[in-house]
């Protein structure tokens, strides 16, 4: 039998974690794992038997202790097979090596898999129809909140003056019926039933941040097309300060998803991607500087569609930092390509692993490595690296606190999973923003992103949803 033994401080159990010990289980036979007692724990945060009961309750694991020597000390005794260390050990020195070298062992380093399957969280879409939201009550427990104790930072939520800026998008689901396939060639067969349009992109961000009680102005472009009216009306209709620059170089940007059977066949993006014209981008800087000494917080909500040229961050930023305004970003690289680390001194940011890894140009480090990479090259004080069906990773800059920490999705539900970063960058950033702790202002974010999959399309979350989901 080949015993595969890792070590570490395991202080809280996030994805990359996970993906570390699945790697380990399939490198052999048998996982030991030998959790750092208090006196070799490198962070602070949980103790030693609470940090060994996660990994007990880990399935890949088959054996697990209080390690109360160095890792290398307990290879020299025991001899294991394989040792495996996290990709970010790679380059250092690694003292265990010549001990493993010497019995002719392995030393092996992975990160794990990038990719993960939403099986499992599929499967429970069938079996249930209740939209009610699976609540974490050990991450509550480990911060000291319950969600009565949010009810206060949604109230709060009205008195803040929120600038949004980015690229508006209209996404159009066309539902159809599927007849089969082709005879001719291997071509799926659909006839359209019927079609829902609504706002998307930073459109659906100044939306969220509006129905949730703030005072919202948005800052945008569009096209001289039917899209952009009906943007320009259902931003009307929720009272939002609209600045829409018209560009006529472009269409406004419109997203149709073709859907049968509760999934999506095929998408289909009109648009362009180039940069916005020195005028437009001289007009939005003039339009931000008149509203600024009124402003509590601005949210860059990025596609790469060309709104938000670097010199335009970079302007925006400096003025909004002499002001003390607060700032949250979120750049997503899907069909295309963004960059988060372009936005400098955010509060918060919301990438999720695919841009994170984009963006540092790291297909290989852990989760907490490429945050703190991240929060290095853009000043960011908090990273929340979005994972789909794995949740969020909070990252936290305090050292004095606990420094990592994950919730699992919440939803029992998933319909849709488009606009899940959106509504979990709007809300967790108002809360940071009202006064709120990085773990009450992410746990808010995950419960309206567990709202926003429940459904299909963009649709804005209200106050009182939130206030329901809190039981109140």
């Amino acid at each position: 039998m080949k015993k595969v033994f890792v070590s570490g401080d395991f202080n809280i159990l996030h994805p990359g974690h996970l993906r570390l010990l699945k790697f380990a289980k399939e490198s052999g036979d048998y996982l030991i794992v030998g959790v750092n007692n208090d006196k070799l724990s490198h962070n602070k945060g949980m103790p030693q038997e609470v940090r060994l009961e996660s990994i007990k309750a880990t399935s890949y694991v088959d054996e697990s202790f209080i390690l109360g020597e160095l890792p290398s000390e307990y290879i020299k005794k025991n001899k294991p097979d394989i040792v495996v260390k996290g990709k970010e050990h790679e380059k250092l020195v690694n003292e265990e090596l010549e001990v493993i070298n010497s019995y002719g062992g392995k030393l092996l380093f992975s990160s794990g898999e990038i990719g993960f399957s939403s099986l499992n969280l599929l499967r429970e879409d069938f079996l249930t129809s209740s939209q009610t939201l699976k609540h974490s009550s050990s991450y509550q427990k480990r911060h000291k909140f319950n969600l009565s104790d949010l009810k206060d930072t949604v109230e709060k939520f009205s008195q803040l003056s929120v600038l949004v800026i980015g690229d508006t998008i209209v996404d159009e689901y066309i539902t159809c019926e599927p007849l089969g396939m082709s005879q001719e060639d291997p071509t799926i067969v659909v006839s359209p039933l019927f079609s829902d349009t609504f706002i998307g992109g930073s459109a659906i961000v100044a939306s969220h941040a509006k129905t949730l009680g703030a005072d919202v102005e948005f800052i945008s472009i569009c096209g001289e097309d039917e899209s952009a009216k009906y943007v320009e009306d259902g931003l009307n209709k929720l009272d939002i300060k609209t600045c829409i620059f018209t560009d006529a170089t472009r269409p406004t940007t419109l997203k149709q998803r073709f859907r049968a059977n509760t999934k999506t066949l095929l998408r289909v993006n009109h648009l362009k991607q180039h940069a916005i014209s020195k005028d437009i981008q001289e007009m939005i800087l003039s339009k931000i500087t008149q509203s600024i000494k009124n402003l509590d917080l601005i949210i860059f909500s990025d596609f790469s569609y060309g709104i938000l040229t670097d010199d335009l961050i970079e302007k925006i930023t400096k003025l909004a930092s002499s002001y003390d305004v607060k700032m949250v970003a979120d750049s997503q690289s899907s069909s295309q390509v963004g960059d988060i680390s372009k936005f400098k001194g955010m509060t918060l940011v919301t990438p999720t692993e695919r841009e994170i890894r984009l963006s540092l140009g790291d297909f290989e480090s852990g989760l907490v490595v490429l945050s703190e990479k991240l929060s290095q090259k853009s000043d960011a004080k908090y990273v929340f690296t979005t994972l789909g069906a794995e949740g969020v990773m909070i990252y936290n800059t305090n050292k004095d606190e606990l420094l990592t920490d994950n919730i699992k999705a919440l939803s029992s539900n998933v319909k849709d999973v488009s606009g899940a970063g959106d509504s979990l960058l709007t809300c967790s950033s108002m809360a940071l923003c009202v006064g709120a702790d990085i773990w009450q202002s992410a746990y808010l974010g995950s419960m309206v992103a567990g709202i926003q999959v429940s459904r299909i399309g963009n649709i804005p979350i209200t106050k009182d949803e939130i206030l329901k989901e809190l039981h109140i």
